[in-house]
């Protein structure tokens, strides 16, 4: 059987799911043999905003949706105060109850920008806290039995802190535990979630099988990932593009994006066509690929209006430089690294020049730059923050 016989968009499926378990052909089967499954997406509130990183998921669950099935937004207001440890080479700082509710407060509203939860077919919105709050740690102990000490000790994550010398709290050790828990009070039929999520998930699988008798089917989606394998999406290193950012901001960083990291957004963020992309990949001027990009995904997550004139001010002030910059002369010798002239301009750190770069708030000729050792070049401008203007001499 093969992915046409759905009735799913398949420049979807294919763009932005990266696997399916237990095989395509056991999804297929179900999708066939059940007028409507249950499918549901996890999100912990560990920060107050949805971004474009969670978009993908979103899309692909909107799609269940118009197709009738029973959609369902969990967020983890009882997993996030433990935090997933996944690609955490530290412990998370546990979070309180109450940073959890304030985090969660616009969560559907920020949802909303892409699944409905009105209609005829409404996403639920549940909250794990529902059933974790009521289990006695007896109930515990009785759902842990289904699991090995061994099957947990093969996650890539627990095994690099080992080798680094650094701990695992039993905490961040019973979080898969946890996380699988909510398919079975959920009762689904299929989990959807990110890459870096497939352990998690596989255990919920798991956990299906032991105490339910159920198969459940596992859809992993692509991550945004630049091409040296960074998330591009990532709240410690900055640069987030936030689904309640407003359209102008929203369309200001994704003009600063490097001219590759994009068409990643395009591929998984945006319900553009394969055809119009791989057109825009074969504009001579980055720049323009980049504002016809820009343009659709505000008109997705806001509206067209909005989109319209996000592009006219953006071209306004940066195209026509209708802006009071002030480049001023920085002299260095021969071709220095990035953090040297941040210094010579008059960052009085290492560590704010790295923190500056981290948050890509460093631009020479209008791209964004992160790397410290990257070598300057007489001729460039260099932008540091929002008004600091030098031109290398």
């Amino acid at each position: 059987m093969k992915t046409n016989d759905l009735k799913f968009n398949h420049m979807i499926f294919e763009r932005m799911i990266d696997k399916i378990y237990p095989s395509k052909e056991d999804f297929y089967k179900l999708i066939n043999t059940k007028k409507r499954i249950k499918i549901y997406l996890g999100i912990d509130p560990t920060g107050p905003h949805l971004h474009l990183g969670h978009a993908t998921n979103l899309i692909v669950l909107k799609e269940f949706q118009n197709l009738g099935h029973e959609i369902i937004l969990l967020i983890g207001d009882f997993t996030g105060r433990i935090g997933d440890p996944t690609d955490k080479l530290s412990p998370r700082q546990p979070l309180t109850k109450k940073m959890i509710g304030d985090n969660l407060k616009t969560f559907k509203a920020q949802a909303s920008k892409i699944i409905s939860f009105a209609g005829k077919n409404p996403a639920k919105l549940k909250f794990n806290s529902e059933w974790h709050g009521k289990l006695k740690f007896e109930d515990v102990l009785k759902i842990a039995e289904h699991l090995t000490v061994p099957q947990l000790l093969t996650r890539d994550m627990f095994q690099e802190r080992f080798k680094n010398g650094k701990t695992v709290g039993l905490n961040e050790f019973l979080y898969p535990l946890m996380q699988g828990y909510d398919s079975v009070a959920m009762d689904v039929d299929v989990e959807l979630g990110g890459t870096d999520q497939t352990f998690n998930m596989l255990v919920g699988r798991d956990l299906m099988k032991s105490l339910k008798q159920k198969e459940k089917c596992v859809i992993t989606t692509k991550l945004l990932l630049s091409k040296t394998g960074e998330k591009l999406m990532n709240k410690s290193t900055g640069g987030l593009i936030n689904l309640d950012d407003s359209p102008k901001d929203m369309f200001g960083k994704l003009m600063a994006m490097d001219d590759n990291a994009i068409f990643v957004i395009a591929e998984l963020c945006s319900i553009m066509s394969d055809e119009k992309i791989k057109v825009l990949k074969n504009e001579k001027n980055p720049r323009d690929a980049k504002l016809k990009i820009a343009e659709e995904i505000i008109s997705l997550y806001h509206s067209k209006k909005e989109a319209k004139k996000s592009r006219e001010e953006w071209i306004r002030i940066f195209s026509k430089k209708e802006i009071s910059e002030k480049w001023e002369e920085l002299t260095v010798a021969g071709s220095p690294s990035t953090i040297y002239t941040l210094r010579r301009a008059g960052i009085p750190s290492n560590s704010e020049a790295m923190r500056l770069l981290s948050q890509g708030a460093v631009e020479v000729d209008g791209k964004i730059v992160k790397d410290p050792k990257e070598e300057r070049k007489p001729g460039e401008k260099i932008r540091i923050g929002k008004k600091k203007f030098f031109k290398i001499k």
